[in-house]
C-alpha cells in the first residue's frame, strides 16, 4: 500500500529533538526527507548513549528513513547548492534561533522568491516575536513559564522533572506536523506556501486545555494537588506493599463503585462524597496492603480504570504493546534495530520503515546529483571545504 505523504520532499535543517521528531513522522509517512547537517558541529543526539551498530540509538530513531547531506552552509558554493534543493522541495524545517537562517541567506522571504510553493516551518523555544525570542531554553523552562509545572507534582515537594520532553515533542514536534500538513492543504487550493512559526512555549500552553480554559473563563486557578486531575482527588498514583505503583483513574461514579467493591470496601465509594481527603487516605492504606501483582490480578477483570504503573521494559513486553505493534525492526547497516513504530494506523496506507539514521552526510553524492549538480560542481564544493568527510567518501565511490 502507498505511504500517505509519498511524493513530498522535505529539507530538514533541525538538530536535537523537536524538529527531527517532526520530520521523522513525515518520513515515516512516506515523505522524502533530506537532512542538511554541519560536517564539523555534530548534532548532540548523535553523541548520546546507548549506541547500536556504532550509531546513537536516539539518532537512529529520530532520523529514520532520512537522507543526510553534510554541508558547511558558510562555505563558498554551499548556498547555491541549497537553493538547487529548495526549488525542488515542498517543505523546509529549521530549528535555529530567530535570525540565524536570515544570516545564512536561507530565511523564508529569500527562499519564497525561489520557490513560492515552499512551506517553511520554524521551530523555536519562544517564537519569532516577543520578548524572549532570542533567549535559550529547554523543555523544563517552557513548562515552567506556561503554568504547566506549577499545576503538577505535590505541594510539599514541588513540580517533578518529567521523564520525557513534553513541550518539545507533544508541543513543538506534533504542532509542527499539524501546521505543515495544514499549510500543504491550503497550498492545494491557492498554489502558495507560507511561513509557520512554531513556539514550543506557545504549544506547551496549548496542551493545558482544561486548566487554562477554567482560569481564563472563570478565574479558577488549579495549583498542585488542587484539582481533579493533579492529585486533588482520588485520581492518583498509589504505592503497593512491594513499592510498586497503581494508577487509579476511577473518576466516574460507576468506576469508583467498581474500585471500592474490588478492594473489599464497598462503603468507601459513598465516603468520597462526604470527606474525600479521608476516603483517599483509606484507599491508599488499603492498596498498600498487597503487592502490585495481587492487585493486577484483582483488577484484570474489573472495569474500574485501574492499571499498574509499568517500567518501560515491562510496557514494551506487554500484551498491549505486542497487539498494537508498538515496536518495529528497522534496518541499520547489515543488521536491524528495534524502534518505536509509527502509532497512526491507516486503512489503506502504510508507514515506511526503510532504514535507521546513519552517518553524517552518507547520502551526499545521491542528494547532490538528484538536485542537478554535475561532477564539476560537486568537485568545486568539495574543494571549497563545503562537504563533510562522509560525503567525501561517498564521492569516491
Amino acid at each position: 500500500m502507498p505511504a500517505p505523504l509519498a511524493g513530498l520532499t522535505v529539507l530538514d535543517f533541525s538538530p536535537l529533538l523537536p524538529g527531527p521528531f517532526a520530520t521523522r513522522i513525515l518520513a515515516d509517512l512516506g515523505a522524502k526527507v533530506i537532512r542538511i547537517e554541519s560536517p564539523d558541529r555534530p548534532d548532540l543526539v548523535r553523541q548520546g548513549p546507548p549506541f547500536v551498530a556504532g550509531v546513537a540509538a536516539g539518532h537512529a530513531y529520530l532520523n529514520r528513513n532520512k537522507q543526510s547531506l553534510a554541508l558547511n552552509l558558510k562555505a563558498p558554493g554551499a548556498l547555491a547548492a541549497v537553493l538547487r534543493l529548495v526549488v525542488q522541495a515542498d517543505v523546509l524545517v529549521e530549528q535555529f534561533r530567530p535570525g540565524v537562517m536570515a544570516r545564512l541567506g536561507l530565511d523564508y522571504t529569500t527562499l519564497q522568491a525561489h520557490n513560492p510553493r515552499l512551506v517553511y516551518c520554524s521551530i523555536t523555544g519562544y517564537g519569532q516575536t516577543g520578548p524572549l525570542r532570542d533567549r535559550a531554553g529547554h523543555d523544563i523552562n517552557y513548562l515552567a513559564l506556561t503554568g504547566l509545572s506549577a499545576g503538577s507534582g505535590r505541594q510539599q515537594s514541588g513540580p517533578p522533572p518529567q521523564g520525557l520532553q513534553v513541550a518539545d515533542v507533544a508541543g513543538g514536534s506534533l504542532h509542527a506536523v499539524i501546521g505543515i500538513l495544514a499549510a500543504l492543504r491550503q497550498r492545494e487550493q491557492d498554489g502558495l506556501g507560507q511561513h509557520i512559526d512554531i513556539s514550543m512555549s506557545d504549544c506547551a500552553f496549548h496542551l493545558n486545555a482544561l486548566a487554562a480554559a477554567g482560569q481564563l473563563a472563570a478565574d479558577c486557578d488549579t495549583p498542585a494537588e488542587g484539582g481533579l486531575l493533579n492529585g486533588g482527588s482520588h485520581y492518583d498514583y498509589y504505592r503497593c506493599r512491594d513499592n510498586r505503583w497503581l494508577a487509579v483513574g476511577s473518576l466516574e461514579p460507576p468506576f469508583l463503585i467498581a474500585l471500592c467493591q474490588a478492594i473489599g470496601l464497598p462503603e468507601l465509594a459513598a465516603r468520597f462524597g462526604i470527606d474525600p481527603a479521608q476516603a483517599k487516605r483509606q484507599l491508599a492504606a488499603r492498596l498498600a496492603e498487597q503487592d502490585r501483582a495481587s492487585w493486577e490480578a484483582v483488577f484484570a477483570s474489573v472495569d474500574a480504570c485501574v492499571e499498574p504503573v509499568l517500567s518501560l521494559p515491562e510496557a514494551l513486553d506487554s500484551e498491549l504493546a505486542r497487539a498494537r505493534g508498538w515496536v518495529v525492526d528497522v534496518a541499520i547497516g547489515d543488521d536491524t534495530v528495534r524502534q518505536p513504530a509509527m502509532p497512526i494506523r491507516f486503512s489503506r496506507a502504510e508507514a515506511v520503515y526503510g532504514q535507521a539514521g546513519g552517518a553524517v552526510g552518507e547520502h551526499g553524492r545521491t542528494i547532490l546529483r538528484e538536485a542537478g549538480l554535475d561532477e564539476m560542481e560537486i568537485a568545486a564544493l568539495q574543494a571549497a571545504g563545503a562537504l563533510g568527510p562522509a560525503c567525501d567518501a561517498d564521492l569516491q565511490q
